[in-house]
């Protein structure tokens, strides 16, 4: 086994690293800290989480920092995001702790008069992200005439957000050719043209993948969950239910997506903490310290944010979709199981997104198991299991002579079994368990949805509409909100948000009928008033939303008989006349088109659901039967008008 001080390193930073836990180097340190004490330039590629921080933090230190006095940098280290530069300048604080290294990190949404302040002070190391460092060369407070090393980390994280210029103009103003070093997780041809132009001669490092062997369970398993849109944020408050992470991190790719989705998880009562670039710097720093600290489930946030992050609690990556690139999804899950430990990838993605699995397996050498979504029935079992786990240790741990008392008394009156299951119940409503009802279609993950495949109807076939409710029960009226399932709507939120608002107990709210768009929910008769009084600009999931009387459908008339009246040429419409229904002729543009509209009221959909601003509406002109019959006479010998 080889040591960091066979590699050449010197005993502060040994005694450093051992004090930090190092006991031996990773492959990637084996090779790239040799190559760059001898002065080379290094071309490096790794996974992510395999020590590639420390083999060009060690070695630079080692030769160009050690001894000498902190006036202009002597390394400068660019990365892409300022969370990798915070994580990248403590880790050389660390390293060279000892040895009374000064580390500087620069880096957007910090005040410059502090990052000023510190530059003249004088230090041995400036840590930087590529916006920030060309700004501070540009008012001329970063003196690079010193600098005996360039490294950039995570490159081609720096070329995807778009910081090639930057990088072209800070290397144009170095000193001539300074040692440099390029790491990254892949190298795409844009690194490869980098390389090209700024490195001499490097030692190229590539370090493979770790193969699992045959039967070994690997260190990260990769999971799919195949869900329709409607259903993935459901599908995901199960899956954190069932995984129960210590810390997940759930990446999507807009700040739009991130807020939402950061609002439905904690609706569903999820600690959880939203991470994107909208964010100042005292914000984010917060969220990282919750999240180190366990006290935080989740972080949900975008690829930009997220870069860089160095989580030893996180147990979780969860993608909330298809990530835009391949790469990013190699990038998103060597978050976790870094140095050794396990972990767990996770993707939700739609049915149309299922031939990604394959591509990603065969960039990833992994196989994917393809899982199906949690039942309600799971998570309860699961939540009783933890329970069960929970209870066990406070009767390891005892003092429970408190309770005693009461529990006997209980137990004169009724079975123990009985009473230690209601404390169970209640324990975990205190809880505030989510029970979600809601059904989940299955979809195979490589198999075509059966209407893709053709099982469409016939063409001039009607679907069947849906099925009528029944009448509501007796004292009970039914109420018309407007948010379903396309919003996240569950059953609690409703009996939730009538009970708080309405003052409203939960016994007089009944059945409960949730579509994509509305709700319909039956409230006792005599508190209907109050509750749509109280509900007034209630929102949501963040909208505003409407509640009134829901109004059932008319019932068709039977007195009216069936005809049509058909007309050929410019301005042809059609004419219907159907049971329950008055027709009239409606028109836009250039064309003629004819409606089922009684007047321009009723051209509105009854139920408030899709409701239409009378501003808008088409002017709708009614026509008499008789009129029709006058207006199609001449044409009467073409036989345009049937019976």
């Amino acid at each position: 086994m080889t040591t960091f001080s066979e590699l050449g390193l010197s005993d502060s930073i040994v005694s450093s690293l051992t004090e930090l836990g190092f006991e031996e180097p990773t492959p990637i340190q084996n090779e790239a800290i040799p190559a760059l004490l001898t002065g080379a330039d290094v071309l490096g590629r790794a996974a992510t989480g395999t020590g590639k921080t420390a083999a060009f933090s060690l070695p630079l230190l080692e030769r160009h920092v050690l001894g000498q006095e902190a006036d202009a940098p002597l390394v400068l280290v660019l990365t892409p995001t300022r969370e990798l530069c915070l994580q990248v300048s403590e880790a050389f604080h660390n390293y060279g702790r000892k040895a009374g290294v000064l580390v500087t990190p620069i880096y957007g949404g910090q005040d410059y008069s502090r990052q000023i302040r510190a530059l003249r002070r004088g230090t041995h190391v400036v840590v930087a992200t590529p916006g920030r460092a060309l700004d501070h060369i540009g008012r001329g407070t970063l003196d690079l005439t010193n600098i005996k090393a360039v490294v950039l980390d995570e490159a081609d994280e720096m070329l995807d957000l778009g910081f090639a210029d930057e990088l072209d103009a800070i290397f144009d103003a170095l000193p001539g050719h300074v040692q440099t070093a390029l790491f990254s997780a892949t190298l795409p041809p844009k690194i490869a043209r980098i390389a090209e132009a700024r490195l001499v001669d490097p030692v190229r490092i590539t370090i493979a993948k770790e193969k699992t062997a045959e039967g070994e369970t690997p260190r990260v398993p990769q999971i799919a969950y195949v869900v329709g849109h409607n259903y993935r944020t459901t599908a995901l408050g199960r899956i954190l239910d069932l995984e129960a992470p210590e810390l997940a991190i759930i990446f999507t790719r807009t700040r739009m997506e991130v807020d939402d989705l950061t609002e439905s998880l904690r609706a569903r009562g999820f600690s959880v903490e939203a991470l994107h670039g909208g964010l100042d710097q005292p914000t984010r720093d917060r969220v990282m310290k919750r999240a180190r600290s366990g006290q935080i489930d989740a972080i949900v946030a975008t690829d930009v944010a997220a870069r860089g992050i160095d989580l030893e609690n996180l147990t979780h990556v969860i993608n909330f979709g298809i990530p835009a690139s391949y790469e990013t999804y190699v990038h998103r899950i060597g978050r976790t199981g870094r140095a050794g430990r396990t972990g767990t990838a996770i993707t939700i993605l739609e049915p149309r997104e299922h031939r990604h699995l394959r591509a990603i397996e065969s960039i990833t050498k992994a196989r994917i198991e393809v899982r199906s979504v949690p039942s309600a029935t799971d998570v309860r079992a699961r939540r009783l299991e933890m329970m069960r786990g929970s209870l066990a240790e406070i009767l390891e741990a005892g003092d429970l002579d408190r309770f005693r008392v009461v529990v006997e008394s209980l137990c004169e009156e009724y079975d123990p079994f009985d009473v230690a299951a209601a404390a169970m119940k209640l324990a975990q409503e205190n809880e505030g368990a989510n029970d979600d009802d809601t059904e989940i279609p299955a979809y195979s993950p490589f198999e075509r949805p059966r209407r893709e495949r053709g099982d469409k109807p016939v063409r001039g076939e009607r679907a069947p509409r849906r099925e009528r409710r029944e009448a509501p029960e007796e004292g009970m009226t039914r109420l018309f909100v407007g948010a379903g399932r396309d919003l996240g709507i569950r059953p609690s939120d409703i009996v939730g948000a009538i009970a708080n608002e309405a003052g409203v107990p939960s016994k007089c709210i009944g059945a409960i009928d949730i579509t994509d768009r509305f709700t319909i929910v039956e409230v006792d008769s005599d508190r209907v008033e109050q509750i749509i009084d109280a509900m007034e600009g209630v929102r949501f999931k963040g909208r505003e939303t409407t509640v009134k009387l829901d109004r059932p459908r008319r019932e068709p008339r039977e007195d009216r008989g069936d005809f049509r009246i058909e007309g050929r040429g410019e301005g042809r419409g059609e004419y219907r006349r159907e049971r329950g229904e008055d027709r009239g002729w409606q028109q836009r543009d250039d064309s003629r088109e004819y409606r089922g509209a009684k007047t321009k009221r009723d051209f509105r959909r009854e139920g408030g659901y899709d409701k239409r601003p009378a501003a808008k509406m088409t002017q709708v002109r009614t026509v008499s039967f008789e009129t029709l019959r006058t207006q199609f006479s001449t044409a009467g010998s073409a036989g345009l008008f049937t019976h």
